[in-house]
């Protein structure tokens, strides 16, 4: 059996990552409960290698209620400080306290919207963007359009979410498809790339 190629940037000795570059880093997501777990993890990566919170993904699924986004925004001032305590999150203050408050701006885009979906994809006019990349150099940190995602996100009061960590979701959850030209899982991706209209 060949050996598959993968985005060059992947450690390829990390079977979790392997599995997450493989089944889902680029495919796009539309359910609005998977969007708040991304924005959530990504919020809590500034600064910090995505394989850190990759492994802490369970931790956060316990301790922020499994990304359920009402039950984050109710929580208290009580459970950031038990949540200070816990190891199986990056025990940060001020991320934990904006995981809380983020979850109170989505709800509200979801009012606004019909879903956070609606209001997330309408930035690449709910379309997947597929990207030309021969290596992961190749790959840019910011782009017009997560800086624009970025700001609006501000606007509506969101914390932790500048233009670098937005674009890292919008790579994340398929808004773009970054996966090097080489990558065995360009194409597969850019055929999920067309939305599923119930």
């Amino acid at each position: 059996m060949t050996k598959q190629s993968r985005c060059s940037w992947l450690d390829t000795s990390k079977p979790d990552y392997v599995a997450y570059h493989d089944n889902e880093w680029g495919v796009p997501v539309y359910d609005d409960k998977k969007l708040f777990e991304f924005l959530t993890l990504e919020s809590a990566q500034a600064g910090l290698s995505w394989y850190t919170i990759l492994k802490k993904r369970n931790g956060y699924r316990n301790a922020f209620a499994n990304f359920d986004v009402h039950k984050v925004a109710a929580f208290t001032e009580q459970d950031i400080e038990r949540l200070m305590l816990d190891a199986g999150i990056v025990r940060n203050r001020l991320k934990i306290a904006a995981t809380v408050n983020n979850a109170k701006c989505f709800i509200k885009i979801q009012q606004e919207f019909g879903s956070f979906s609606n209001y997330q994809w309408q930035f690449v006019g709910n379309k997947p963007q597929v990207s030309n990349l021969n290596s992961a150099d190749d790959a840019p940190a910011i782009t017009p359009i997560s800086s624009a995602f970025a700001k609006d996100l501000k606007k509506r009061g969101f914390k932790f979410l500048g233009p670098t960590t937005v674009y890292a979701h919008m790579q994340a959850c398929g808004m773009v498809n970054d996966h090097s030209n080489n990558c065995f899982r360009k194409e597969e991706v850019k055929k999920l790339g067309a939305r599923q209209t119930v």
